[in-house]
């Protein structure tokens, strides 16, 4: 068969095994049971083509072989690995192999795993000479030319052997650390209190007699073995070094404890818990044997204590076996004893460190991030505050995990490795994942190193890939690459992060695997030497704040996840256990499906991400509309005020009838359901009436602001195309190219219409309702179309969230512009209440308002409250479009009589609101967006759109009822943005891709991490960088541009603007930037801030690196010709400007926005200026904003000129 297969197939497709059946397993349905087909054992698998070993080499490798597998026949073609061999094998295989004169390089070994390519390569690998001690015995003087492998000087010897007891007659060795022995000095040196790396193991006898002789026992083992009885010296040294006594007695204590304190073993381990108490390890041998009796349980307790500089996994195991022949007297048994120093050779001399460092620089040179789950950074810990869980893996799932992997020609190793790697890289959002494995360090041990004594384990980084790889691929690549790595195990971690793009102190990975192997059969004779003596508990502890251990037990299978409380092993362990399910499966069924299919959530976890934390389902008139809604409320209460302008006001029956006329105006202008009509007038009533009639109409208005600049006001008209424009006398200017119907409020033509609504038979709830420009990245903003289901279902949610006595008096303060009008409007208008509509929400601070809510940034609720411009009667405050912090929730509650602050998030594309959290005075602050609103879906999700775990950050998308219609006129976005929704049971359900980041907490809220791309925010203002670098690049002389929002005064972030020059010796100048700009970009986007530079920061990489790029200086910032302040006046206003803005000095024509002011600074200013005893209006500051125009003004009551202010008024577009 594999003949015939080998004539069609290429190599790596054709199979391993070959099973013949009877029949082929079928379902009850009469379909393939694939999951019946059996897993092939050995007969199966080794069945290649036999062919006999070929000549002596390769039949002394057969006989290794043989007898190390338990086979009766291996032929040349058989795989290593196929055959049921491991790591630990293969150190057995490789000291084997030396034994009869032949030297491997282990790599072939994993490379290439056939008896034929093994025995091809003997020879090809140069053992290192391990130079002899040349310390005799009964020496009186250690010269350096006796210390090989320790590069001292004489005065540094006599200091080393001052340190040791005994002096030099006591001196066996000296030489320098091995590379983990270092690195493991090096926590023992930095922790504060107690050591990480101390262990200790805790034992019953039965009798004293039986302590004592496991005692003595103990004590023969330390005298066999040079690295039991070494010390580590450092203080004065040029390095650290390691001194072997030739006389290292055991400490053996007896601590008296009281039984009435509680249990022996439990006060024993309290009394010499590692997190608080140190061995020291300048003194030889790094162990130390208390006890104390037990009198309760009629034992004596036990605990040894022992440094892991001196030990790993394998030498316990030798340790264990060796106390075990001295206490059955068949100490004849055991071999010769083999010197640490052989293997610190091995390090030292063996692979050069330039070769290490080429491995390294190409494995991990372009890694610029470490892999950090769930932001774990804290690699330095002493393991307190790790939770830890054992979960055994089912005999029929390691079977058939074994036979894929001989399938393969891998080992099983390679399969848990990807398995880990896979939970890594789901858990930190990577489909490249970087983790340490810990490697056993015997492979180029040196000779006797499957027997030796010592630690030889070192950790080292692996790199795996998860993403668009297959299943099979990425276990063969992950398998080539634990193959690389072998050769380089003896090499320092610090070494290999210096070769990667992560800058210490930032750990590369912080995530730890560790393969062992512990299958052992214990005969009963074994069992004979512990009679009496029984294992009471032990403690393993780990650095890294999550580590997997897996224990491969032969056959079966266990593994262990230590990581801290808060996120779960039990979690991590369930994440295991499931990615092991499924890649087996796949393996199994598809085994070339992309890696980044693979999912680690279990079904009940993605049954509570999916749908217990949506279970947002409500009624709601799924066929009403806006209008319909305001109608309705007419009906209910048509003399209640429904509109406020300073001192004018409407009824909600004034307001339905003026409304109407000018709707039965527009359906003359041809206005039909899906129609657009554009509005660009001021702030006042006619404004409500505007918007109203447009949806009365059947059309749907774009808001079209007066502040913007021709340009972006044109575009907009152009790419809208509406049927008519609604304008103003003072705003019709602005429209003076419009090809279509501009129809002037101010003109009395259409006041006389009919005052009944409108009937129009083929309105429904799916036509549209507004259109609202955000920011684009390509340079021009895209309009989000909006249907009146949307709003309508918003609508319901809010009048469910904020009762009638809320919304009865509500500040309109938001630009139409921004989406966040809606609320501001149409929630009062359908449950009753009544809305002021100012300028902005700065006119608060005139004290002539009554409000009950406010919608507002939290930047400008500060300014508020620093004012005193907040009213006694406002009962709530929603706040969006920023971090909300946790001191101005305080101060809130501390300074008004508000009740209830609300934290609101959602963008523009899914209807004003998403999510929302409301704090009531008792609750005090939350640091989340809270949970979604009626009939909406969050979902987060990684990049291949597949749900991440809880507490795993991932960009959220967001599904149900206030998902837009799309972009106007921009199919190519719209398909990008608006995506199926996979995850909903709705037919044509679809969601929307925010470029939001979140996450999960356990609570079911979600807590809101800032963006993914180069989006900003500022001032609650929605921003695409990339539309203000795309125009900044058009001005002339510009090379590259860059734009980034900066907060380097706390609490004040601006847009600062980074160029280069085609022509460096042309200046441009910084004006005339900001006038390019000014003339194109709303005020909101022009950055304050504008910095040239010879050229852009790059990483390593050829990134842009963006944390290179310097903060701006007082020459960013446009200044006039300088002339100084003239009086007190001046000079005192100037040095507040100056102090506000970060400037250095102030001229009396500077301007005070263009130095980087805004409007909740400005409120800051008039302040300031109030409490130094200057009075001054706002508007001054608006309209005559240099600093000789504010000073004349100060203290003055007269006319102001204020032009039409070009700082628009303050809202929000998403709530955070």
């Amino acid at each position: 068969l594999r003949a015939h297969l080998l004539e069609q197939l290429p190599e790596y497709m054709v199979p391993t095994a070959y099973i013949r059946l009877d029949a082929l397993p079928l379902t009850p349905n009469g379909k393939l049971d694939r999951k019946a087909l059996p897993a092939p054992d050995h007969s199966a698998v080794i069945v290649r083509e036999y062919e006999a070993p070929q000549g002596e080499v390769e039949a002394s490798i057969a006989r290794i072989w043989e007898d190390l597998l338990q086979l009766e026949q291996v032929g040349r073609h058989d795989n290593f690995f196929e055959l049921g061999g491991h790591s630990l094998l293969a150190v057995k295989m490789i000291e084997r192999l030396r034994q009869v004169e032949l030297s491997v390089d282990v790599r072939v070994l994993f490379g290439q795993p056939t008896l034929a390519a093994l025995a091809a390569a003997v020879g090809g690998y140069r053992e290192v000479v391990v130079p002899a001690n040349g310390i005799p015995a009964g020496c009186t003087r250690i010269t350096p030319d006796m210390l090989p492998l320790a590069d001292l000087s004489q005065a540094e010897i006599e200091q080393v052997v001052a340190a040791v007891p005994g002096g030099v007659s006591n001196v066996q060795d000296i030489y320098a650390l091995a590379p983990l022995q270092e690195g493991i000095l090096y926590h023992h040196l930095a922790a504060a209190e107690g050591d990480p790396y101390l262990q200790q193991v805790i034992f019953g006898f039965d009798q004293f007699t039986r302590l004592e002789d496991f005692a003595h026992a103990l004590q023969a083992v330390i005298n066999r073995h040079d690295i039991l009885r070494t010390a580590v010296l450092w203080e004065g040294l040029p390095e650290p070094m390691q001194v072997v006594w030739r006389d290292a007695p055991l400490s053996v204590e007896s601590v008296a404890l009281d039984p009435s304190q509680g249990d022996i073993a439990t006060q024993l381990h309290q009394r010499f818990d590692p997190r608080f108490y140190r061995l020291d390890i300048r003194q030889a041998p790094m162990m130390r044997l208390v006890h104390a009796q037990d009198p309760a349980n009629q034992r004596w307790v036990g605990m040894l204590l022992f440094h892991h500089l001196v030990d790993d996994v394998t030498s316990l195991a030798v340790l264990s076996a060796e106390i075990e022949a001295h206490m059955l007297g068949q100490v004849q048994r055991l071999s010769a004893s083999v010197p640490y120093r052989n293997f610190v050779a091995q390090a030292r001399l063996g692979v050069s460190r330039e070769a290490h460092e080429t491995f390294f620089r190409e494995m991990l040179g372009d890694i610029d991030e470490p892999t950090l789950p769930f932001d774990l950074q804290d690699v330095q810990g002493d393991g307190s505050g790790l939770e830890e869980v054992r979960q055994d893996v089912a005999a029929d799932l390691s079977r058939r995990l074994r036979a894929q992997a001989r399938l393969l020609g891998v080992s099983a190793a390679s399969l848990y490795h990807l398995v880990w790697a896979q939970v890594l890289g789901k858990i930190s959002g990577k489909d490249d994942v970087v983790f340490g494995t810990v490697l056993v360090g015997r492979m180029q041990g040196g000779e006797g190193a499957d027997r030796a004594l010592g630690m030889f384990i070192n950790t080292l980084p692996l790199r795996v890939s998860v993403g668009q790889t297959g299943v099979r691929a990425g276990v063969k690549a992950t398998h080539a690459r634990l193959t690389a790595l072998l050769g380089h195990e003896h090499a320092a971690l610090a070494l290999a992060q210096r070769c990667s793009g992560v800058q210490a102190p930032t750990p590369l990975f912080s995530a730890l695997l560790n393969y062992r192997h512990t299958g052992t059969t214990v005969s009963s004779e074994t069992l004979s030497a512990w009679n009496g003596i029984q294992i009471l508990g032990g403690e393993e502890r780990t650095n890294y704040p999550l580590m997997l251990s897996v224990d491969d037990q032969g056959e079966g299978f266990s593994f262990t996840v230590m990581t801290p409380a808060r996120i779960g092993a039990q979690r991590l362990c369930n994440y295991v256990q499931h990615t092991l399910e499924n890649l087996v499966g796949m393996l199994e069924q598809q085994p070339d499906l992309l890696l980044q299919h693979l999912s680690i959530l279990p079904d009940s976890e993605r049954e509570q991400l999916l749908v217990t934390f949506n279970a947002t389902e409500a009624d709601y008139p799924r066929q009403q509309t806006i209008h319909g809604l305001f109608e309705a409320q007419v009906q209910r209460t048509p003399d209640a005020v429904a509109v406020v302008r300073g001192e004018r006001r409407l009824t909600y029956r004034e307001l339905n009838e003026r409304a109407n006329r000018l709707a039965h105006h527009l359906r003359k202008q041809g206005v039909e359901p899906d129609s657009r009509v554009a509005i660009c007038v001021e702030r006042g009533i006619d404004m409500v009436v505007g918007l109203l009639a447009i949806l009365k109409a059947g059309g749907g208005y774009v808001p079209l602001d007066p502040a913007y600049p021709l340009d972006r006001i044109a575009y907009m008209l152009e790419d809208s195309a509406p049927a008519a424009v609604l304008a103003q006398d003072a705003t019709v200017g602005l429209l003076s190219d419009a090809s279509m119907a501009v129809i002037n409020l101010d003109s009395g033509l259409w006041q006389d219409e009919s005052v009944q609504n409108p009937e129009i038979a083929e309105l429904t709830s799916s036509h549209l309702a507004y259109v609202i420009y955000t920011s684009g990245s390509t340079g021009l903003p895209k309009g989000v179309m909006i249907e009146h289901r949307n709003t309508v279902n918003f609508l319901t949610w809010a009048h469910r969230s904020f009762d009638s006595k809320i919304l009865s008096k509500t500040l309109f303060s938001t630009s139409l512009s921004f989406d966040l009008a809606v609320y501001e409007c149409f929630a009062p208008l359908t449950s009753g209440g009544s809305i002021d509509v100012v300028t902005n929400v700065l006119e608060l601070q005139q004290g002539e308002h009554d409000i009950t809510l406010i919608n507002t940034v939290p930047s400008a609720l500060k300014a508020l409250l620093e004012s005193g411009g907040l009213g006694e009667g406002v009962d709530t405050v929603n706040v969006a479009g920023e971090a909300l912090k946790r001191s101005l929730v305080e101060t809130l509650f501390e300074q008004t009589q508000v009740e209830r602050l609300c934290n609101l998030y959602g963008p523009s594309e899914t209807t004003t609101y998403s999510s929302w959290v409301s704090m009531a005075r008792e609750e005090g602050f939350a640091a989340h967006i809270g949970k979604p609103v009626a009939n909406t879906q969050f979902y987060l999700l990684d990049e291949h759109k597949q749900p991440v775990p809880l507490g795993v950050p991932g960009e959220i998308y967001i599904g149900g009822a206030g998902v837009a219609r799309g972009y106007l006129n921009r199919d190519d976005l719209t398909a990008e943005r608006f995506l199926k929704d996979p995850f909903s049971t709705a037919p044509n359900a679809r969601m929307y891709r925010t470029g939001d980041l979140g996450r999960y907490l356990p609570d079911g809220n979600i807590e809101y991490l800032g963006r993914n791309d180069d989006q900003v925010k500022i001032r609650g203002f929605r921003i695409e960088l990339g539309e203000i670098e795309a125009k900044l690049a058009q001005a002339p002389n510009i090379k590259e541009t860059v734009v980034l929002a900066r907060e380097d005064i706390p609490g004040d972030k601006r847009l600062v603007a980074y160029f280069t020059q085609h022509s460096p010796d042309e200046a441009v100048a910084i004006e005339t930037l900001r006038t390019h700009l000014q003339a194109q970009l709303p005020a909101y986007m022009v950055p304050a801030a504008y910095v040239r530079l010879d050229a852009l920061p790059l990483t390593p990489n050829g990134k842009l690196d963006r944390k290179a790029l310097p903060a701006p200086d007082s020459h960013a910032y446009t200044t006039r010709l300088f002339e100084a302040p003239v009086d007190d006046m001046e000079i005192k206003l100037a040095a507040l400007w100056a102090e506000l803005l970060k400037v250095e000095r102030v001229g009396r024509h500077d301007h005070f926005f263009e130095l980087g002011g805004h409007s909740l600074l400005a409120v800051t200013l008039i302040e300031r200026m109030r409490q130094d005893g200057m009075e001054a209006d706002i508007r001054v500051l608006f309209g005559q904003p240099t600093l000789a125009l504010v000073a004349a003004a100060v203290g003055e009551v007269r006319p102001i000129n204020v032009p039409m202010t070009t700082i628009p008024a303050l809202t929000r577009k998403r709530s955070i």
